[in-house]
């Protein structure tokens, strides 16, 4: 087969390694890719919104399966597109990739088919808005209805940021349109875990829960990011609690677009909060989350593209796991999520058996890898349980230790008591 992968990031490295691992497999395209993906993919330069252009590319080098990672594309309607021209792809049409696309609409389909979520108002209106915020209190979470990035969401710790957040999306407009509308919404205590699921209509294939840290320095510190390191399993989130999070979010979410008329087919992903009360919707991603699919891909034994077709003609994948844990942690540029230099070149990084390197930010400059992005790479690491994990990914590590131009969490896959 041939296939073409649309993104440029860790998530579509991490997919890429795992379907040349395929005999499926004869040609691997990444539209546009990164300086990583070379080994293993042909880098085209085409941009991951130029659909038209993705398109005819496919048609050109006969593409049998397209998969997407970012979101953008997603709704903006690239799997409508290909499915008009008459090609594969694994991935959901923009009416059902809604569900990430719109803050509101994800908490209206949740209160109507019954899936546990925060309590929550949705606001056009600033002023109403801030009164909403007066009465509640904090802290409480706003969030941008539209796409912005990962950046959307500010979690609120007193009424003062809640209130300056209000400004800031709706009207200063930080996010191109996407905080014109903005879902206000109870802070959940709790633990954060992700369950992504492998979806066609109604059937739902759940892989292994995961845990990001989100914060970007050690003890859960500093501003949120798009993920600074990630393991899975996760030892407190037990198989009840993954039955219930594939019955009563996964399962129900994928019988409530089918019964609105909006099969979904590709990777529904489903970031939780355990709570007091039990598990609750944080949000929706209709694609393979950032940086969890680093870190579950390597666990699951299956082929991934037997995985995907399977799942698409309507048959079990039946998938199966490692018995194994695996951490990784994120390389991010000095300075990020706020301004970071580029071009920095990288240091070599050892190959072992029970490690791997997933690039990102990355570029190829003469014969040099640099940076070229905010988190960088993520060096993972495969053991027995989670302390073996995070051995072997720390060890490999140290070759940044030597410059100041990168930096990294050194508490990923710890669990706190």
């Amino acid at each position: 087969m041939n296939i073409l992968v649309v993104g440029r990031g860790g998530r579509e490295h991490s997919v890429i390694i795992h379907l040349a691992k395929s005999e499926r497999v004869q040609k691997i395209y990444a539209a546009p890719g990164n300086g990583g993906m070379d080994e293993l993919a042909t880098s085209v330069p085409i941009d991951e919104m130029a659909i038209d252009e993705l398109v005819q590319f496919a048609k050109e080098k006969e593409i049998d399966l397209t998969i997407v990672g970012p979101e953008n594309p997603l709704n903006a309607g690239i799997a409508d597109a290909f499915l008009d021209a008459g090609l594969k792809i694994f991935a959901p049409t923009k009416r059902a990739a809604l569900l990430e696309g719109s803050k509101d609409f994800a908490k209206q389909f949740m209160n109507t088919y019954d899936i546990p979520t925060a309590a929550h108002e949705t606001f056009t209106n600033p002023d109403e808005a801030k009164r909403y915020i007066e009465e509640k209190g904090a802290p409480i979470v706003i969030k941008a209805d539209g796409l912005a990035e990962g950046k959307g969401v500010i979690v609120a710790e007193t009424k003062e940021q809640a209130l300056e957040a209000i400004d800031t999306l709706m009207v200063e407009g930080a996010f191109q349109g996407a905080g014109e509308k903005v879902v206000i919404e109870e802070f959940l205590e709790g633990r954060e875990y992700s369950l992504i699921a492998f979806v066609h209509e109604h059937n739902v294939f759940p892989m292994i829960a995961a845990r990001d840290h989100k914060r970007a320095y050690d003890n859960d510190e500093g501003p949120n990011t798009g993920g600074m390191g990630v393991f899975a399993p996760v030892p407190d989130i037990t198989e009840e609690i993954v039955d219930f999070t594939t019955n009563e979010v996964l399962q129900k979410a994928a019988d409530g677009l089918m019964k609105e008329g909006r099969p979904f087919t590709g990777i529904l992903y489903a970031g939780m909060m355990q709570t007091a009360d039990g598990p609750k919707v944080i949000e929706f991603n209709t694609r393979f989350g950032d940086p969890e699919t680093q870190v579950v891909l390597p666990l699951l034994e299956n082929d991934l593209v037997q995985v995907i077709m399977d799942v698409m003609a309507g048959k079990d994948p039946q998938l199966t796991w490692k018995n194994e844990a695996c951490v990784g942690v994120v390389v991010a540029s000095k300075g990020y999520p706020g301004p970071y230099d580029k071009g920095v070149v990288l240091p070599k990084l050892v190959k072992s058996n029970d490690t791997f390197v997933v690039q990102a930010g990355t570029k190829r400059m003469n014969d040099s890898l640099v940076s070229n992005g905010g988190r960088v790479l993520l060096v993972g690491g495969l053991g027995a349980n989670l302390d073996e994990a995070r051995d072997r990914a720390y060890k490999q590590l140290k070759v940044f230790d030597t410059t100041d131009a990168f930096f990294y969490r050194r508490d990923i896959g710890i669990q706190k008591v």
